[in-house]
């Protein structure tokens, strides 16, 4: 294997993004200018909702959808690396350029829904702690909707500064989600047999009337039962980030934006579009889309059986974190770490 086909990544993510009117206009650039006091504004109220301490500012940047793309695809080449090292000159895996097709396809996909990105977790080049906006996207639903920008823009601050207080706040957590990435990248050896063991699962799931591709997508078929527990890590830790983060930021949004509530019902009903549902299934993004409403369900079920403080000893160690099972059962986290 020759490594992946970065190039035509990006040119296929580029082509799923696709442009619109607003990029690159005064719009977007008022909004760059805009960004960094509602970050500022959104730093302070954060800290105090969650009890984590951040320090500094982020740096701002409004990006255009084929940025996004570009931006993610380095992010990728870099956290794929290792593992292009290690399965060099090895065959008898999927081909460099199916790979760079299908992710192209995915972030092609992202950039045309994405609103915000926190970048500290896995930063290009040294730029560190950036909060980035897709400008064209926000545009396109303050206008589709009629939304307030100056509360839409403020209500995306509070959830990318929650991010930034998950990975800033709790000190080992950047470290500990990376580990995870690199324990998932460093398992994809050639396995053998590993075509015949698909197959026999689909014709399994078949028999038995189970669902063949699974919430994990085409890539949980793939993986060996390694990659599937590490992907069930990843999947409770980004539940249980989501879920704080839109907690978060509709809590604050409540008692701050008049128009909270609208914005919060567009959003969920717009990750349940079910045009997409079958992209998402395919490729695993429903995987993704479904994080913040496990998350969600996690965080409010834990406050009613406790308090919301309890949810501070998630950020105690990688121990005290959620299981996949346990963000699906809140009981079961508070029983254990009760």
């Amino acid at each position: 294997m020759s490594g992946v086909a970065w190039p035509l990544a990006t040119s296929i993510g580029v082509r799923f993004a696709g442009t619109h009117p607003l990029e690159n206009t005064y719009h977007t650039s008022a909004l760059g200018d805009e960004l960094p006091a509602l970050l500022h504004r959104a730093k302070f109220l954060v800290e105090s909702e969650t009890g984590l301490t951040t320090y500094g500012d982020p740096t701002t940047v409004v990006v255009s959808r084929t940025e996004w793309v570009e931006r993610n695809v380095d992010v990728f080449a870099r956290l794929l690396k290792p593992a292009e090292e290690k399965l060099g000159g090895d065959d008898s895996i999927i081909g460099p350029k199916v790979i760079a097709t299908e992710m192209g396809a995915v972030l092609g996909f992202f950039a045309r829904r994405v609103l915000g990105q926190y970048e500290l977790v896995m930063p290009r080049s040294d730029e560190g702690d950036v909060i980035a906006l897709v400008g064209a996207n926000v545009l396109s639903l303050e206008r589709q909707y009629q939304f307030r920008p100056s509360e839409f823009r403020f209500w995306i601050a509070l959830h990318e500064c929650t991010h930034r207080a998950q990975f800033i706040g709790v000190p080992w957590m950047r470290d500990y989600f990376l580990g995870l990435v690199d324990e998932l990248v460093t398992s994809a050896v050639p396995e053998k047999g590993g075509v015949l063991r698909v197959f026999e699962q689909i014709r399994a799931a078949q028999s038995e009337g189970r669902d063949v591709i699974g919430e994990r997508g085409a890539i949980g078929l793939l993986a060996t039962e390694t990659q599937r527990e590490q992907l069930d890590k990843v999947q409770a830790l980004m539940s249980l980030l989501e879920g704080h983060g839109h907690v978060v930021m509709d809590r604050i949004g409540e008692r701050e934006l008049t128009s909270q509530g609208r914005m919060s019902a567009v959003l969920k009903q717009r990750r349940a579009d079910p045009k997409t549902q079958g992209f998402l299934r395919l490729t695993g993004l429903e995987m993704k889309m479904r994080q913040y409403e496990m998350g969600e369900r996690f965080i409010k079920g834990v406050e009613r059986a406790a308090s919301f403080d309890v949810i501070d000893r998630a950020w105690t160690s990688p121990q005290h974190l959620p299981t996949l099972s346990e963000i699906k059962d809140p009981k079961r986290w508070l029983e254990r770490i009760a």
